[in-house]
């Protein structure tokens, strides 16, 4: 029977799985709209958005079932590299990354495609965000910030409960370290039962926050956007794998 870090795993193998599959997927897309397919390549675009999404949903729900397996390995994963891990706010991204992104996709594209973009040769991408769309890009980083700062405080103040009743005084009554107690047990079932609930909370803002940024950006931008973000993902693992065989850490 597979151990409980081994069914973690297993899920975020798959996860990572799927990720490099609706990668493909998005980069067809886009190779599609340079080649001139733009009526088929709206309606694929938002198809795929869409499925990217579902996902996205699909895996969240299923952590939220595993969370109650074992909590603190989804905190602490085995299967991330130590580059992932110095990166987790509450075991994942902050879901604020993904306007920072934006951001710096917009402002990479107009720079590097500024005389297509004048000649109207680039049709579509994050290069020809509107003034609107930024405006409701920069209202839903003011929100999810304020979003992600109330689950950092929550997240704080269950570690600063660590030291405080009824595990600090049983702590102080041991006669020796380590030693099991049903008191002890009991709140830390409860604390990882929080923990929980908390993961549970930033993994439907990260999913929220999503849903809500692509709403804002046209299909094609989305697609242009979901590209960067995979690639993103996929890279840091693969770029930690590589500094943790550096270090000597396997």
């Amino acid at each position: 029977m597979a151990s409980d870090d081994q069914i973690l795993q297993r899920c975020f193998h798959e996860w990572m799985a799927i990720q490099e599959q609706e990668l493909n997927q998005l980069l067809q897309a886009l190779n599609q709209s340079g080649n001139g397919g733009d009526d088929l390549t709206e309606t694929t675009c938002a198809q795929l958005t869409e499925k990217s999404i579902n996902s996205f949903q699909e895996y969240i729900d299923k952590r939220a079932q595993l969370s109650r397996l074992d909590i603190s390995g989804l905190f602490s994963p085995s299967w991330n590299t130590a580059l992932e891990k110095s990166l987790l706010w509450v075991a994942g991204c902050r879901p604020s990354i993904y306007i920072r992104l934006t951001y710096a996709l917009c402002g990479s594209q107009v720079e590097f495609q500024l005389s297509e973009i004048i000649q109207g040769l680039v049709r579509g991408n994050l290069g020809q965000i509107s003034a609107a769309q930024l405006r409701m890009i920069n209202d839903l980083h003011m929100k999810t910030i304020k979003e992600e700062e109330k689950l950092s405080n929550k997240l704080a103040g269950l570690q600063e409960n660590i030291a405080d009743q009824p595990i600090a005084i049983v702590v102080k009554r041991m006669s020796r370290v380590g030693e099991t107690s049903g008191e002890v047990d009991h709140a830390l079932d409860e604390h990882e039962s929080s923990m929980a609930n908390i993961l549970q909370e930033a993994d439907k803002l990260r999913l929220s926050t999503l849903k809500e940024l692509l709403s804002i950006l046209t299909p094609l931008q989305g697609v242009d956007f979901l590209v960067a973000s995979k690639k993103l993902h996929l890279c840091m693992h693969e770029w930690g794998k590589t500094r943790d065989n550096r270090h000597g850490r396997t």
